[in-house]
């Protein structure tokens, strides 16, 4: 479990394509010991699981299905990795709980600058997710908690302060990037109880 507040990045540094997933290597100074080995690490939104620490660069595996509904089949050398480690009993709740279960992709269609926040324009890519964009709800945007400012058929606004543009790759974004979407899991069990299918 995870809370999208982003303190840490890391560079893309290792891609190893095998059979039936890929071996990813990330640099980072965020700071991990071999008991760490086996825990669950936010990279982008996405939990994975951490297998092997070579100095500075940490080592995961990423399944197709991870491949398929992320924007980690686009994965380059250099690309720039939001961090977060899962979270520990206790500890502080700022932004909201995700699960590191990207659900979908959404393509930037548009940033608007507002003093030196961003608005950004986004447009979900499968349609059957729509339905659960809600004005003013949490959702993880390649792991970080936002806010849905506006919400008009699969398209959605969200608002950046410049600390977060700060601490994140949001501010690397462009028009007609992909970025990984994990909607709220509270609003999906709802949904499902309630007798609607997913």
């Amino acid at each position: 479990m995870f809370n999208g507040i982003i303190f840490n990045t890391g560079k893309l540094h290792t891609i190893k394509k095998l059979n039936k997933s890929i071996l990813i290597g990330i640099n980072s100074n965020l700071k991990f010991k071999k008991k760490d080995i086996g825990s669950s690490i936010s990279c982008d939104g996405i939990c994975l699981t951490l297998t092997k620490i070579k100095g500075k660069i940490i080592f995961f595996y990423i399944s197709n299905e991870t491949i398929k509904r992320s924007n980690f089949k686009l994965l380059k050398i250099g690309k720039i990795i939001n961090i977060e480690k899962s979270l520990i009993y206790g500890q502080k709740i700022s932004g909201h709980f995700t699960q590191g279960h990207v659900d979908c992709t959404a393509k930037v269609m548009k940033i608007e600058f507002i003093d030196n926040s961003w608005s950004i324009i986004l447009q979900i890519k499968e349609e059957k997710f729509a339905k659960f964009l809600l004005e003013k709800a949490s959702i993880s945007i390649n792991g970080v908690s936002l806010t849905i400012s506006k919400v008009s058929k699969k398209k959605f606004w969200l608002n950046v302060i410049p600390h977060t543009l700060k601490l994140t790759n949001l501010k690397n974004l462009k028009p007609r990037d992909l970025v990984n979407v994990e909607l709220d899991i509270f609003g999906k069990y709802i949904y499902k109880y309630t007798g609607q299918n997913v």
